[in-house]
């Protein structure tokens, strides 16, 4: 694992995203300090080449990372994020400090997801709009048996909070063996059981079983090209969120969805991010 790092000013933060996106050879890190103008850019990848074509391009620096230091990257704290009334996502990496968090926010489940590599923590606005509307996705089912898979699972945190908003059954899948295998881990984290991860491009993917609910977090044209698999693992009259994609993309991309029997009900746009809640028709 080699990591390409470089600081910038925070005003850019949305222009490294947008740079890096659509690169499935890269994890993007970018790390904030409170009070603080400078941010810290880092793409993480398995060959050095990706990180020195990086560094050729913008500067910054290269350096390869050992593995045992893969859980330990993120070192600041993040803030904690509620969704709705049912969920806190909070970044408790030991025991005392997962505790402390459920007894500061009883009431809710708690789900801990340290800030490891880029894999999806909650807090970008792509992964904290798709779990608001899995919350409200599941309302709407009044507590009817239901079933989700997770596309581009990352940190495994949309599958974590299917199960602990009560689904009885949870696929997730990640081109990255990396993101499965920190899926997994926070399955366990989590005590969040039953939940099955496997590594799977979703592009040579072909259905087999359909789900009440389908989670796409994955770059535009990955989805634009994925779309009639993953309209095909939807269950007539049930759920696909997608999301991951630039603002400037969304149009295009989600007119493929609609070609393949899906209508868009509500699409939230968050600086340079769209998440779309749809159903597939019947």
């Amino acid at each position: 694992m080699f990591v390409w790092s470089k600081l910038s000013s925070e005003k850019w933060s949305d222009a490294w995203e947008e740079r890096f996106s659509g690169n499935p050879a890269l994890n993007l890190v970018i790390t904030t300090v409170p009070g603080r103008a400078t941010i810290r850019v880092e793409a993480y990848a398995e060959k050095r080449k990706d990180v020195e074509t990086i560094r050729k391009e913008w500067g910054g620096s290269v350096r390869e990372v050992k593995q045992q230091n893969w859980a330990a990257l993120s070192k600041e704290p993040m803030p904690a994020i509620a969704v709705r009334d049912r969920l806190v996502i909070v970044s408790a990496r030991t025991e005392a400090e997962f505790k402390k968090e459920r007894r500061a926010h009883a009431g809710r489940e708690v789900i801990a997801i340290p800030a490891d590599m880029a894999f999806g923590t909650g807090h970008h606005a792509t992964t904290a709009t798709v779990l608001r509307m899995l919350v409200d996705a599941v309302d709407k089912l009044q507590g009817r048996r239901w079933t989700m898979a997770d596309l581009g699972c990352g940190s495994g945190i949309l599958a974590i909070a299917a199960r602990k908003l009560g689904a009885a059954k949870i696929w997730g899948c990640d081109f990255d063996p990396k993101a499965v295998q920190v899926s997994r881990e926070n399955a366990e984290r989590n005590q969040a059981a039953g939940i099955k991860f496997t590594k799977t491009d979703v592009l040579a993917w072909e259905p087999k079983e359909q789900w009440d609910i389908v989670a796409a977090n994955i770059f535009a044209d990955i989805l634009e090209q994925g779309f009639p698999q993953i309209v095909r693992a939807v269950k007539p009259g049930g759920v696909l969120l997608a999301s991951g994609i630039l603002k400037t993309q969304a149009g295009p991309c989600l007119k493929v969805a609609e070609s393949c029997g899906i209508h868009w009900e509500r699409i939230v746009t968050k600086g340079k991010w769209t998440t779309a809640f749809g159903r597939k028709q019947g």
